[in-house]
């Protein structure tokens, strides 16, 4: 259930915030009341001082007491009290200056969906997950809000700044160049709830809160035991079978400590949407492209059975996640407290059948006569460290010093492959300068390829400062403040040779190394952030931070808020801002070039002589300013409504740009270090780009969150709640390149503007009634619209409007609309006794899919759909059982 609200109950609070006592005291209160530890939204969102708060001298008491003069009367006890978007303390959800919607583990458990980042989208409309990537893009998973990319959404782990994983989106499309947090290596778990700023928030996070901040809050009780499993499979083939087990429970450390720990292992079996392969088929229509064909080298190929090809699936993925926290006093002012997570994750994804081709030499077809099926895989492994010291009586000040260790390593890999190029007559054992070079001999190729290994890491420290004081006898004033220094660190491992000489593995080739080697940065930010009472009813929030990067532009950012109670039916707020995100190292030094037999193509580093050579400048910080404005009712007791408008305008975007064909690409690619082959005689068939600030946009929108809980006595309560999104963005800048044309093509602008869902609805109803619990929910995704290349069965005689033929055209693209859809999700529950919880349910449960591209724009061996839409999942519907055990 969405809203403001009633997410998670009293027990799950942060009750340090307002307790009469630290120390040992309020330790065993924590432990009493399964509350969770206080988490301080601060700048580095570290967490917050403790206990000692509430516990300073009496002067402070008395703030304390005037300051709750100056709000609205407080909300129903069983509203959430929030920690993100705000450093003061016991604020709840629908009194907070800034729009904050909180998600209960439990909510997000009941949504049916195993994946993390998959439970968010379905619970919450401003986020979304694109349905299917490309490559090694599909082997992890990043959510995107308000229409911006993933790295513009900030996650923390209880304040914590949570790490991105090392693998970089590669291919163009709405997630182009992402690096950011996979929510699913995170135990499901271990959350207790989850915390969505709806703000722009730099000022008081730093880089990357542009779009808003996903803030979640982990499980802290020490007792109890909670077993829990379930399995499913998607009803669009009866394939992609899924199953997960999952515990967690808390210990006593002592009389007045905690240890809770979470364990999950998921597994799911591929999920193949099978598409017609043009070049199987055996027929065409007129003035289609068929030099690609199938050409019936031999007999009996798959071409001759399945006339399909299963490049359209969702990977098979293996995981096990481990999540620990822990709180120890010290002293009765001072507790050590820390938090651990570990996930390692297998997965592969299918590369897409692959015929004989009469380019095959004689020994690639008798090593895979019925053609080739390659397989990308990825071992992952993630973790990350948090160890820290909090208290308070430090000058009046509570205090938090903490220190953070973040890592991820993913080693991609290729299997059931081929490198043709070793099989090819042209293929050379012995001269290294030769293009077709093979350092292991050729006249063989083996099947499977290490291609290369990608790892990056961030260790942050932080130390912070909170203390409320009285100007006068009528002016309280919140100030904190505090420093953060981050060290990142990112490294690009070459694979073995075989995996990217002489053309490469089939299905994802390696990298050589010259694109390999090792970069890192620090970064020094220092913030402060006033909460003020000027007058009875309002707040006003002043916020500032300064960040200093060692391979970019220093940035500084501010933020004003402010809300008004009327009365405590009616409240307004607004916020205006600005902010920032610096370039990752991926996107400064990732690099991946593909040689072909006749050709060299694909993306140079940024910051190499290369690009240079093509006119690259190195990368500067997006910058973005935003506004906000937004009413909070409640008409009625119970009735709640928010509706909040904003507006993002983002300059300096990153984007794929500066690409360059012809001879300066061609002296750019030598000298980063690539032979040229041979055979590669047009020079027009050389190019190769960069990332680039190359585009600003605007991002319009509006949310509304309505909930009501009808209470019917013997019949149960039910609890009604709907949320919408309204969103759009549109291109105000559009860079050019050193050759003075545009940056983007309407393809590229589509990623940007129109790839992203214009609404989202989510109309949830949960009915408890005795020991049955049953909930349905409706959500609507809007329109996407994608510019889609013309392709093989485009006829010959088609031209474009702009000039040259219509098929394949680079300039002229077809307006491919994936209409609206509404998924229907469904969940019955019972309640065997007081430790067992059973249920069924269906998620999109009449079997609802993306609208299927017409045969012209469907690449001939690739997927019927769109998979540059941000809009429903190509898995159809899902149906599964759960078993709760609750000691």
């Amino acid at each position: 259930m969405i809203g403001a609200a009633r997410a998670a109950t009293p027990a799950t609070a942060s009750p340090a915030l307002s307790a009469p006592s630290p120390g040992k005291a309020a330790a065993k209160a924590r432990g009493r009341h399964h509350a969770a530890r206080p988490v301080a939204a601060s700048a580095s969102a570290a967490r917050p001082v403790a206990s000692g708060h509430a516990a300073a001298p009496a002067t402070r008491g008395a703030v304390a007491n005037a300051a709750d003069r100056y709000v609205a009367p407080p909300p129903a006890r069983d509203e959430q009290v929030i920690v993100t978007g705000t450093r003061a303390s016991n604020v709840r959800a629908r009194e907070s200056i800034s729009p904050v919607v909180v998600l209960s583990g439990k909510t997000l458990t009941q949504s049916g969906f195993l994946n993390l980042s998959d439970a968010l989208t379905r619970t919450y409309p401003s986020i979304e997950v694109t349905p299917r990537g490309h490559n090694t893009n599909a082997l992890t998973s990043f959510v995107e809000m308000r229409g911006l990319g993933p790295n513009e959404v900030l996650v923390l782990v209880d304040g914590k700044r949570r790490h991105g994983t090392a693998n970089i989106v590669q291919k163009a499309g709405p997630e182009f160049a992402a690096s950011s947090v996979d929510l699913n290596m995170i135990p499901a778990n271990m959350i207790d709830h989850i915390e969505v700023l709806e703000d722009g928030a730099a000022a008081m996070y730093g880089s990357d809160a542009i779009a808003g901040v996903v803030n979640i809050i982990t499980k802290k009780q020490d007792h109890g035991l909670t077993l829990s499993s379930q399995t499913g499979a998607n009803a669009y083939n009866g394939d992609g079978w899924q199953y997960q087990f999952a515990a967690d429970g808390g210990l006593k450390l002592g009389h007045d400590g905690f240890i809770h720990l979470s364990g999950q292992m998921y597994h799911t079996d591929h999920m193949v949407a099978y598409s017609p392969d043009h070049g199987m088929l055996g027929y065409w229509p007129a003035g289609a492209d068929t030099s690609g064909y199938y050409a019936g080298v031999v007999p009996g190929a798959k071409a001759n059975t399945g006339k399909v090809n299963n490049y359209t699936n969702m990977p098979e993925e293996t995981r096990e996640n481990l999540g620990i926290d822990f709180e120890k006093p010290l002293t009765d002012n001072i507790s050590l407290y820390g938090q651990i997570v570990y996930a390692h994750r297998h997965a592969e994804i299918l590369e897409g059948y692959e015929y004989p081709d009469l380019d095959w030499a004689p020994g690639a077809v008798a090593m895979y006569p019925n053609g080739v099926e390659p397989i990308t895989q990825i071992d992952e492994n993630d973790y990350s460290a948090t160890m820290g010291l909090k208290g308070g009586h430090l000058f009046g000040f509570d205090w938090d010093l903490s220190s953070t260790w973040g890592a991820d390593s993913d080693r991609i890999s290729e299997k059931s492959s081929v490198n043709l190029g070793m099989f090819a007559s042209n293929c050379n054992a012995t001269d290294t300068a030769s293009p077709r070079y093979s350092a292991n001999g050729c006249g063989y190729s083996p099947k499977t390829f290490w291609d290369y290994t990608e790892k990056s890491a961030e260790w942050t420290n932080n130390l912070d400062f909170r203390r409320q004081f009285m100007v006068g006898h009528s002016f309280p004033i919140g100030l904190s403040f505090g420093a953060e220094q981050r060290y990142d660190e990112y490294q690009l491992v070459s694979g073995n040779p075989d995996s990217y000489q002489t053309g490469g593995a089939e299905g994802h080739a390696g990298i050589p190394p010259q694109s390999a080697g090792k970069w890192s940065r620090d970064v020094w930010a220092g913030y402060v952030d006033v909460n003020l009472h000027p007058m009875k009813r309002l707040q006003i929030d002043l916020a500032g931070r300064y960040e200093y990067y060692t391979d970019t532009q220093d940035t500084e950012t501010g933020k004003i808020s402010a809300r008004y109670d009327f009365s405590r039916r009616i409240a307004i707020r607004g916020t205006i801002s600005n902010g920032f995100r610096a370039p990752t190292l991926q996107e400064e030094h990732f690099s991946r070039m593909n040689v072909y037999t006749d050709s060299v193509r694909g993306l140079l580093p940024v910051n190499s002589a290369a690009a240079k050579i093509l006119g690259a400048s190195p990368l500067k910080p997006e910058r973005s300013t935003s506004i906000s404005a937004g009413i909070v009712t409640e008409p009625v007791d119970g009735f709640h409504v928010e509706a909040d408008v904003y507006q993002i305008n983002l300059r300096d975007r990153f984007v794929q740009g500066g690409t360059v064909s012809g001879i300066t690409a061609l002296e750019a690619i030598e000298n980063f270090g690539f032979a040229i082959p041979a055979a590669a005689t047009k020079v027009s068939d050389f190019n190769a780009y960069y990332l680039s600030n190359g585009a600003s946009t605007r991002t319009q929108g509006l949310d509304i969150k309505a909930d009501y809980t009808f209470r019917f006595h013997e019949y149960g309560d039910l609890n009604l709640s709907m949320a919408l999104n309204l969103n759009r963005t549109r291109l105000h800048h559009n860079g050019l390149s050193s050759l003075g044309k545009p940056l983007l093509n309407d393809q590229a602008i589509g990623y940007l503007t129109t790839a992203y869902p214009r609404s989202k609805i989510i109309l949830d109803a949960r009915w408890n009634v005795g020991r049955w619990d049953i909930n349905l929910r409706q959500t609507r995704y809007g329109q996407t619209t994608d510019m889609l290349e013309y392709q093989d069965w485009t006829p010959a005689s088609a031209t474009c409007a702009g000039g040259g033929a219509l098929r394949y055209s680079s300039t002229c693209f077809a307006p491919f609309n994936n209409t609206p859809r509404w998924l229907t999700d469904l969940q019955v529950g019972y309640q065997i006794n007081q430790h067992l919880h059973v249920a069924i349910g269906a998620n999109n449960i009449f079997n609802i899919r993306p609208r299927k591209v017409p045969q012209e724009l469907k690449v001939a061996e690739g997927s019927q759909y769109d998979q540059d839409s941000v809009q429903v999942p190509i898995t159809g519907g899902y149906y599964f059982g759960r078993l709760d055990a609750r000691f």
